[in-house]
């Protein structure tokens, strides 16, 4: 790492690193579920998508690592991982839609639907070794030391995510589907009167949001840390729940609270590479005591909740 040769000076730079890689899963899970609760629907199984994503693009990278090769086999698994994420995204989006049918319920039942999915498939993966997503060197160009130069390389993914936040933003503000997911969001009557339908609406958007999550998944295989094993998403689809009503459902607040999650993430492993050990699963707990206070402070019963879709919880 960069703060092992560069001492002191190179914990923030290694913080700085970490929040871009750790900040890719979470930045397109919240993406996913900012768009899913839009609609009025809450996707709490998220975090079996990621798992599921996350194993589905590894083992694809590595099924197709000889056909494909080892620059466009991960590109494979990535699209595979949004793809099962977006089967997951169905049969979620059928089921929480059904009369008399709680949106927590479904998503509880999802996780372990997800996650024994990837689990089951993901056995024979666990110790071959798939080829990884290449990195785009920022500072390929300049004569900086190599631990300034690896410290800054970034994923393809992280620049995508970058790049879908503001397009959200613009397509929930300006374009018609935009319209329809707000209207269904904040009145499914109003939408009703308007014509649109309900059902296929949310539909679509918890499949597209799914898709997201998906690829958040691939990032975590195929990126950092870049393995696939069963503990690989340390509950980050949960988290991601957090960090959108942090982010009061704003894409581009969505992408912040990403970074502010990774941030947190890397701190731990920033601190133990200059030799501090002491605290150090305290620190590695950052990110989920970092969610336990977004947690409390939005919910408090003084402050009032902005930009939430008035449908979201409810049984319309």
């Amino acid at each position: 790492m960069a703060s092992e040769a560069l001492g002191w000076l190179g914990v923030p730079l290694a913080i700085a690193a970490g929040t871009m890689r750790g900040g890719t899963p979470f930045l397109f899970v919240s993406l996913g579920e900012c768009l899913t609760e839009k609609s009025g629907k809450i996707n709490l199984g998220l975090e079996g998508t990621l798992l599921t994503g996350a194993m589905s693009a590894y083992a694809v990278s590595y099924l197709t690592r000889d056909s494909l090769g080892p620059m466009l086999a991960p590109f494979a698994g990535v699209l595979v991982a949004g793809l099962a994420g977006m089967v997951l995204g169905f049969i979620h989006g059928w089921l929480c839609q059904q009369p008399r049918v709680n949106d927590v319920a479904v998503g509880i039942a999802m996780i372990i639907f997800g996650s024994g999915v990837a689990f089951f498939f993901g056995k024979p993966f666990i110790q071959p070794s798939a080829p990884l997503l290449p990195t785009i060197d920022l500072l390929a160009w300049t004569d900086l030391p190599e631990q300034f130069q690896s410290a800054v390389k970034i994923s393809p993914l992280f620049v995508l995510g970058v790049a879908i936040a503001p397009l959200m933003t613009w397509f929930f503000r300006s374009t018609r589907w935009g319209l329809f997911i707000r209207a269904v969001g904040d009145s499914p009557d109003a939408a009703l009167a308007m014509g649109v339908s309900i059902f296929k609406v949310r539909m679509l958007s918890i499949v597209a949001g799914s898709f997201l999550a998906g690829i958040g998944g691939a990032s975590l295989s195929l990126y950092y840390p870049g393995v696939w094993t069963e503990l690989v998403s340390s509950g980050q689809g949960l988290m991601a729940v957090a960090l959108v009503i942090f982010a009061r459902w704003q894409p581009m607040q969505c992408l912040w609270a990403s970074l502010l999650f990774g941030g947190a993430q890397a701190l731990g492993p920033a601190l133990q590479s200059v030799g501090i050990t002491q605290g150090y699963y305290l620190f590695n707990a950052a990110p989920y005591v970092l969610t336990l206070v977004i947690m409390v402070i939005t919910c408090s019963p003084t402050r009032t909740m902005t930009g939430v879709p008035g449908a979201l919880g409810s049984d319309r």
